[in-house]
């Protein structure tokens, strides 16, 4: 089919695809079209990777918007948004507009509203349609990049409940659901009400196999021997490649092995590399270092100055974002990543190396192997249209046996079917709150009517699963106060709506509420750890020491001598502010902030420090005698730690190394108690719990990465944590110090760059930023050079603004 031949398109569409060089559908594309994507159709489209998904979520898209409607696109990843927008700002030259969403789950709703298309996270829609979001009523067009992720257990939840949502809320409502090739893609179309085009149609060839001996066995019989003195397997097929001028993918299952994998290869890349290309890479390195002044920042930038690279959820996003733009840019040659490169990032290489087939599964007990759908993803990544006559991906295996089962379980296997997760407590928690809290549901009977409307209830041979899970959250959902019900209606109390719009799970939410309750109580911090375990040790109860926060609540309001107790007098007790590293702690014991591990010893250094600071530690603490909840205790202070420790602005290098974490680690827990902290701080001021100030310096203090002094300084835009430092030893403590400082002081404290120093004036609303004719001041000069900061360390001024 003939792209002229398309209808009911914006005027100039057609002759602008043209115009990119698309003249011709893909058969996948013709497709989509005579199933109906332009004239408003429900349509699934199960396709490899490179055949042209994208075009036909454009081609529904921009049909719904010449009808009058707005399109949604949703992906399941923050970095795949803005990506996608970027791509659909094409079209704005024909007056339509794109805006994007990722960040906080509470704003944009009225941003947005403007928009012919909207971009954003699963996760962000939802709370959009949480929080009242008008706009939602005028889509025409919703498309589900990735819709195969409902299989995910994490994600995929979300994901399913906002399509059920959208649907049932939106009359005619055509949703596009983009999907790697899946063994079920009919069952999906069938929920969705859409027709399915399933094909395994691809615009280059794609070769699989796997590497034995000196030798790549393909899927097609032939054989294809290797030359090269290379011991290592991987290291002899990126050199193969490197000779036919190709690039190379090599996935591994940890990131220590991302960071190994690519030292080693960066000796193999670095010999194809010319003058030029060495000065580029150069550039791009010095870039990458001045994103992080940590030991992985400086690997990264080693590994890429020799064409190479690792790519993995501990860098940093701009660092993955570098990596991911020299490696399309044909400069960077090789990179080593962890499976999440394989999740939609627009990264296609010539060949693809699947050097891990296994990984380790903590709930197993001991490597297991990827799925057939994983490993699909990743063979999805190899060959490049327009830039690579074919494309192979390649299992290696070390034995005559592992070839044969590699062929059996990978090469020859039909994709994996998917599954929805959505019957789980921790999934249903949040759904089934919003679900009461925003009105969609007002009765037990309709909540359970909706549910049957999901993936879950449409594949399952057992419905009263999904019935039995629901009621147990909504028990659940009562018992903390956030639901309401009489036996049938449903209503959500005042606290369970601000929980359902600030978008934490009900769970984290009981959690930071009792621990508030605890910070307002006369005597503060923890039941005493020490006590705790002796009466709890003498009593030989192994559930002793551990209350739900419904029972910690219950004993706190029991009136004086209810229980025997004296409580006389209590009420005039004084009480005192939580601290920084308590508020840390609290939400670092949610279920929605990730702990960091305990690594070996640490059970005894966080044990000890238990002790320290026991009375700063807000909730009722378990027992040693508890392995499993004092871990996680312990786990959670490890956590608390690292932030208090960036909050007490702990240069990045040395938290990394102390922790034994990656910048992007410490940057997502950063973000993650900033969001947990703004939703304390609400919960305490609509439970008028008295240490809502403590809990909004506290956030504030992560997101800038500070100490208490420097909080008004560094909220000036483009000041950051060090320079903050910087100027307030230099005698401006404040942003009215600044607005009237002398410029040749903060000239000296930025250490002499003009640009910075006039853009930071500007923004503070100094009367005259200009810097033309000034000197910086030379004591200040001096005294900043002579910190022990180095030239990187100068511009790292990140602070949680520069992470979302």
């Amino acid at each position: 089919m003939n792209v002229a031949e398309l209808t009911g398109l914006p005027d100039g569409v057609p002759e602008h695809l043209e115009g990119e060089g698309i003249e011709e559908l893909y058969p996948p594309q013709a497709e989509a079209v005579e199933a109906g994507v332009t004239d408003g159709e429900s349509v699934v489209a199960s396709v490899p990777t490179a055949s042209g998904k994208t075009l036909i979520a454009e081609l529904g898209m921009l049909s719904a918007i010449e009808r009058g409607g707005t399109a949604l696109y949703i992906v399941p990843l923050r970095a795949l948004a803005g990506e996608k927008a970027t791509e659909f700002e094409q079209f704005e030259q024909y007056g339509l507009s794109v805006g994007v969403s990722t960040g906080n789950y509470e704003s944009d709703g009225d941003r947005l509203a403007d928009n012919d298309i909207v971009v954003a996270t699963s996760e962000k829609v939802d709370s959009l349609v949480r929080n009242g979001a008008d706009w939602i009523d005028d889509l025409a067009c919703v498309v589900a990049d990735e819709v195969h992720l409902v299989d995910d257990a994490s994600r995929g939840p979300t994901l399913e409940v906002t399509l059920a949502k959208l649907r049932q809320r939106v009359a005619d409502l055509q949703v596009v659901a983009l999907s790697a090739t899946v063994g079920n893609a009919d069952e999906i179309a069938d929920w969705l009400d859409a027709e399915l085009v399933d094909s395994d149609w691809r615009p280059i060839d794609l070769r699989t196999g796997v590497h034995y001996g000196q030798s790549v066995h393909y899927d097609d019989g032939t054989q294809e021997e290797l030359s090269g003195g290379s011991q290592s397997q991987t290291a002899a097929i990126v050199e193969d490649t490197l000779r036919d001028d190709g690039s190379t993918l090599v996935f591994v299952n940890s990131r220590r092995n991302a960071e190994a994998a690519a030292r080693r290869l960066a000796d193999v890349s670095s010999e194809s590399l010319d003058a030029e290309q060495r000065d580029q890479l150069r550039e791009v390195a010095e870039e990458i270092r001045g994103v992080s002044d940590t030991e992985t920042s400086d690997d990264l930038a080693d590994a890429v100055e020799q064409g190479a690279a690792f790519h993995h959820a501990g860098l940093a996003r701009q660092h993955r974002e570098l990596v991911e733009d020299a490696f399309r840019d044909r400069l960077i040659r090789v990179v080593a990543a962890t499976p999440t490169l394989a999740a939609g990032v627009n990264t296609p290489s010539r060949r693809v190396i699947v050097r891990d087939w296994q990984r380790y599964d903590g709930t197993a007990g001991g490597m297991q192997p990827l799925s057939v759908l994983e490993v699909h993803q990743m063979f999805g990544r190899a060959g490049r249209p327009g830039l690579d006559p074919y494309g192979e991906a390649v299992l290696l295996a070390n034995n005559h046996d592992e070839l044969e089962e590699l062929f059996d379980r990978y090469i020859y296997a039909d994709p994996d079917p998917v599954r929805s997760k959505l019957a789980a407590e921790p999934a249903l928690r949040t759904h089934v709150l919003a679900a009461v809290a925003t009105g969609f549901t007002t009765t037990e009977g309709a909540l359970h009517e909706f549910l049957g409307e999901t993936l879950y209830a449409a594949q399952t041979d057992d419905p009263r699963r999904l019935k039995t899970v629901a009621e147990d959250v909504l028990a659940y959902l009562e018992a903390n106060g956030f639901v309401e019900s009489d036996g049938e209606n449903l209503e959500a109390t005042t606290t369970g709506h601000l929980v359902s719009q600030l978008y934490v799970d009900p769970m984290s939410a009981a959690t930071l509420i009792d621990g508030l309750r605890d910070a307002a109580r006369p005597s503060t911090g923890a039941s005493s750890v020490k006590q705790r375990a002796g009466a709890d040790a003498d009593s030989g109860d192994e559930s002793a020491g551990f209350q739900t926060a419904n029972e910690l609540r219950e004993e706190r309001e029991t009136p004086a001598g209810e229980d025997g107790a004296a409580n006389e007098g209590d009420e005039d007790a004084p009480t005192a502010d939580p601290t920084p590293l308590g508020l840390y702690h609290l939400v670092s014991r949610t279920p929605d902030m990730y702990e960091l591990y305990l690594r070996s010893g640490d059970n005894e250094k966080y044990t000890e420090l238990a002790y320290e600071r026991e009375t700063e530690l807000l909730g009722s603490a378990p027992t040693e005698y508890e392995d499993a909840r004092w871990e996680d205790w312990l786990s959670a202070l490890k956590t608390a730690k690292l932030l208090e420790d960036w909050a007490s602005e702990l240069d990045e290098d040395r938290l990394a190394e102390r922790y034994g974490v990656g910048p992007g680690d410490i940057r997502g827990k950063v973000e993650t108690a900033d969001w947990l902290l703004h939703a304390a701080e609400r919960l305490a001021g609509a439970l008028d719990v008295e240490c809502a100030t403590a809990v909004r310096e506290a956030r504030k203090r992560v997101e800038y990465g500070v100490r208490e002094e420097l909080l008004d300084l560094a909220g000036v835009r483009d000041v950051g944590r060090k320079r903050a430092r910087r100027l307030y030893n230099a005698g401006v403590e404040s942003r009215a110090d600044l607005r009237n400082a002398e410029k040749s002081v903060v000239l000296g404290a930025v250490r002499g760059r003009r640009k910075t120093a006039r853009t930071i004036l500007q923004n503070v609303g100094h009367s005259d930023p200009d810097f033309e004719g000034v000197d910086a001041d030379s004591s200040v000069a001096a005294s900043v050079s002579g910190s022990g900061d180095t030239e990187d360390d100068a511009e790292d001024q990140t602070s949680l603004g520069d992470f979302s």
